[in-house]
């Protein structure tokens, strides 16, 4: 990708996204779930000074089915990584994929100034980003 055609995370970003709260039973959070497809919810701040938590579906995988755990007993902020590892929208697209890559994500929100505004992952970058700009 030459300089001239950058991809931003805001290009490939999802909009749609599943906001939850931390004290929300996994039960409750997948039977309301509106965007699966994400592949995670993130956990919505409780006040000015807290941080955004995201629980991916391997998240549930791994520390509620795998450990025979009930869903309608596991809170959402019994599982969830916080303080998330969260990118900027201007981000170039190439430098997102390089932070994946260096804390091992596979997504992160996207937050403007202490705002959440979307989710990306490596299927957007790729699909939306690389493979639109070979187009």
């Amino acid at each position: 990708m030459s300089e001239k055609n950058v991809v931003r995370v805001r290009d490939v970003m999802k909009t749609e996204f599943d906001l939850v709260d931390g004290m929300d039973t996994v039960a409750d959070v997948l039977r309301n779930s509106k965007y699966p497809e994400s592949k995670c919810f993130i956990v919505d701040m409780r006040h000015d000074d807290d941080e955004y938590g995201i629980v991916l579906l391997s998240d549930i995988a791994k520390q509620v089915l795998a450990k025979d755990k009930a869903p309608e007993r596991v809170n959402i902020y019994e599982i969830m990584s916080k303080p998330v590892v969260a990118v900027d929208p201007d981000m170039d697209i190439r430098y997102c994929t390089r932070l994946f890559e260096n804390f091992g994500l596979s997504r992160t929100p996207v937050v403007d100034n202490k705002k959440l505004v979307g989710i990306v992952g490596y299927t957007d970058i790729v699909l939306r980003g690389l493979r639109d700009h070979l187009t």
